[in-house]
């Protein structure tokens, strides 16, 4: 009998016509966590029993038996923890949904022991052996679950129950409940083998009833923008050479234990962190170095060949150092297959990048450091190359050619001379120099509508606590909503403009904040009778410092007087004489020439989406995108777009964006302190700038959309540690 039958989730017996939410669904996956966890345990103990006389079923040895028999003992609290574990892993699973993590990065592999290569690999066969039994129905759940967010294309990556999160769990599962690393080892993929056969009936239940509660799937897109698939290397490389590398020897790689030999020890010295001046002074030095010998020499001796009587043979210390320079010189070449597989960068760029190719061979071969230091001068002269290359889209933009030619310049020195690290540095120097000083104009621009911003952004959180200080000042009276509004949004602005502009700290150096008592006065129907020669005293006074006060944000010129005539309407009842009986008019009772002026103004209000305030030089300055723009929808609006979050962008990432009906390549140049302003440079040191909430909007309409985080190098080295994370995944499937 099925485990989850339709009725169990609901699919036959709710039929209220509520569309679910994305909470609604994972909490009905998260009700199946037991089920789930049973299915595993079953199946395991089920592997141990012998049937018919053919032997036990998945050939498992004692040991193991006996690790299944003590793991499923504990069945109630080990579906405890998956759940916990579960639960945990669905829901922190969107935040690092901006772009997809590698699960092993090149540069933390000098930083990981056995043990951590260990559990990544551990990770990576149960994750293969959960995705081979939901392959075919994980698609069609990507693409329910996308549509149940909003997007019209799916956006796999945002599936909060992708199979990861199962696996998380699991592996939390057994870490915790068998602390015996053979155990796991020996345990993890059948496993997960289990967990793929019954998530895939949960995924197929969970897909039929997002369809009978009225949910559309989102529409499958191509292939993504950028492959980020390591491995796939040139066809004139075989196989076997592609399986050299692995995680245990990227590590060796680079910690030194493969590189040159001096007086007999390894020379660690280009793996010493930054700190090696507090590891000095706290003479650690020592114990720490012959740590790190005596690990590179177990390494060594566990690599020795065994002679005919069992004893081991010891190797030239030449062997360690020729697989240190073959494994160094495979990884350059995997790095550059996948630069030249990134169809982010222009052709011409990818072929020049290539002529490097003997050059960096050579380095690797001379100066292991180059795959230690990320700051290395060579690695620093890619990813800068690289990086700016990310400006242009086509060989037709404006000052690619002048680019191409800088850096064809520099490889042709680098591809003569000595190509070692001064050699890089000292073109890296003068290439960054001739870029700097043909640019020195815009980056004053940049600088200055920087500065721009940033006032905005200060005087509209200034502005947001002297609003909600207005509102507690209102409260009690009666204050038509015309009035109210306009305090809370473009007085606040003035108000803040004024004491930020002041250098002596005074709150209120032009009287602005003093007139919202006036104000708040003059307009509340009942006191104003009471003294109407004051009110004839205070109007003219009044209306000056409101337009004063206005002026001084670039408030426009039209909308100043429609809110003086409707301000003065307000004022003309007072002398119209009291009313019998009859308390003062609230806003909806005001004439109707004084509602209609309400919808005219659109007065701003803090509290909602159009609250953001920039005056016209500010907006001009900083190519400030209005929040109630609309954008000119280009040809490739629907393009395909990898899952990202405004709330994760940093300096220095790319985006593709809609301007005048064209898509543009920016660069993210600056964000505010509070992260609610966003500057971006595009060709020609154009800005565009605009408000978190309106990039949201734009996120969500498709006008803006991720490209790079401009870290290609990076990246390209991190698809290598994936090329070498598989390498033993398939070693491992391949023992008997």
């Amino acid at each position: 009998m099925k485990k989850f039958m339709l009725r169990r989730i609901g699919v036959a017996d709710d039929r209220s016509g509520v569309r679910p939410s994305l909470h609604d669904c994972i909490e009905i996956v998260l009700l199946q966590a037991d089920t789930l966890m049973t299915d595993v345990l079953e199946g395991l103990l089920a592997s141990t029993v012998k049937t018919k006389g053919k032997g036990t079923f998945g050939h498992h040895s004692a040991a193991s038996k006996t690790a299944i028999e003590f793991f499923c003992s504990q069945s109630a609290a080990v579906k405890r923890t998956f759940l916990s574990e579960l639960r945990t892993a669905v829901y922190s699973s969107g935040s690092h949904d901006f772009a997809e993590q590698p699960q092993v990065r090149f540069e933390d592999l000098q930083l990981l022991d056995t043990r951590q290569i260990d559990a990544n690999i551990e990770f990576a066969l149960a994750q293969q052996e959960v995705f081979r039994g939901v392959d075919d129905v994980l698609p069609s759940l990507n693409a329910l679950i996308s549509g149940l967010l909003g997007w019209i294309t799916v956006q796999s990556q945002l599936n909060p129950l992708k199979p990861d999160v199962f696996v998380r769990a699991l592996q939390a599962c057994l870490v915790q409940h068998l602390p015996d690393e053979r155990a796991r080892a020996a345990l993890i993929t059948p496993a997960a083998g289990l967990l793929g056969v019954s998530l895939r009936q949960l995924y197929r239940e969970i897909c039929d009833w997002l369809r009978s509660q009225g949910v559309e799937p989102a529409t499958p897109v191509g292939s993504p923008l950028v492959s980020a698939k390591a491995g796939h290397g040139k066809e004139a490389q075989s196989s076997v050479s592609r399986t050299l590398v692995t995680l245990d020897k990227l590590r060796r790689l680079l910690t030194g234990e493969l590189g040159s030999v001096m007086g007999g020890l390894p020379n660690f010295s280009h793996t010493v962190p930054a700190s090696f001046v507090a590891l000095e002074d706290m003479q650690l030095v020592e114990p720490m170095m012959r740590r790190l010998a005596q690990r590179a020499s177990v390494a060594a001796e566990s690599d020795m060949p065994i002679d005919s009587g069992g004893r081991q043979v010891e190797r030239e210390q030449t062997q360690g150092k020729q697989l240190g320079k073959q494994l160094g010189e495979e990884v350059v070449r995997m790095m550059l297959d996948n630069l030249m597989q990134d169809e982010r960068l222009l052709l011409k760029v990818r072929e020049l990048i290539q002529t490097l190719e003997p050059v960096l061979l050579a380095l690797s071969r001379a100066d292991p450091r180059f795959f230690s230091e990320r700051q290395h001068p060579a690695r620093r002269f890619l990813d800068r190359i690289t990086h700016r290359s990310l400006a242009y889209a086509s060989e037709s933009d404006e000052g690619f050619f002048p680019y191409l030619r800088s850096i064809s310049d520099a490889v042709g020195i680098l591809t003569k001379g000595a190509a070692d690290a001064p050699a890089f540095a000292a073109v890296l120097g003068e290439l960054e120099e001739g870029w700097t000083s043909g640019e020195s104009a815009q980056r004053q621009q940049q600088e200055e509508a920087a500065r721009a911003l940033l006032h905005a952004e200060q005087r509209n959180l200034l502005a947001q606590r002297l609003a909600d200080d207005f509102h507690e000042r209102q409260k009690n009276k009666d204050i038509p909503d015309l009035v109210a509004s306009f305090l809370r949004g473009p007085w606040a602005q003035v108000v803040a403009e004024s004491q930020l502009a002041c250098v002596d700290g005074s709150a209120d150096p032009d009287g602005y904040l003093a007139l919202v008592d006036e104000l708040l006065w003059s307009v509340q129907l009942r006191l104003a009778r009471r003294n109407r020669a004051r009110l004839v005293q205070l109007v003219p006074n009044l209306l000056i410092k409101l337009r004063q006060g206005l002026q001084s944000i670039q408030y426009p010129e039209e909308r100043i007087p429609v809110f003086f005539d409707a301000l003065i309407s307000l004022h003309e009842k007072v002398f119209e004489g009291p009313r019998q009986q009859a308390p003062a008019q609230p806003a909806a009772q005001l004439p109707q020439e004084v509602a209609e002026t309400e919808e005219e103004l659109g007065a701003l209000d803090l509290t909602d989406a159009t609250g953001f305030w920039m005056g016209d030089d500010e907006a001009q300055e900083s190519g400030y995108l209005p929040e109630d723009a609309q954008p000119l929808a280009g040809e490739d609006a629907d393009a395909d777009q990898r899952p990202w979050s405004v709330g994760d962008l940093h300096t220095g990432v790319w985006v593709e964006l809609i301007v005048e009906g064209v898509w543009l390549r920016a660069q993210l140049t600056w964000v505010s302190p509070h992260r609610t302003l966003f500057m971006f440079i595009s060709r020609g040191g154009l800005a565009h700038s605009m408000s978190r909430r309106t990039m949201e909007r734009l996120r969500m309409q498709g006008a803006i959309r991720f490209l790079s985080d401009g870290h290609l190098v990076d990246n390209a080295l991190d698809a290598v540690a994936q090329t070498a994370l598989q390498n033993d995944v398939e070693k491992l499937e391949e023992k008997p």
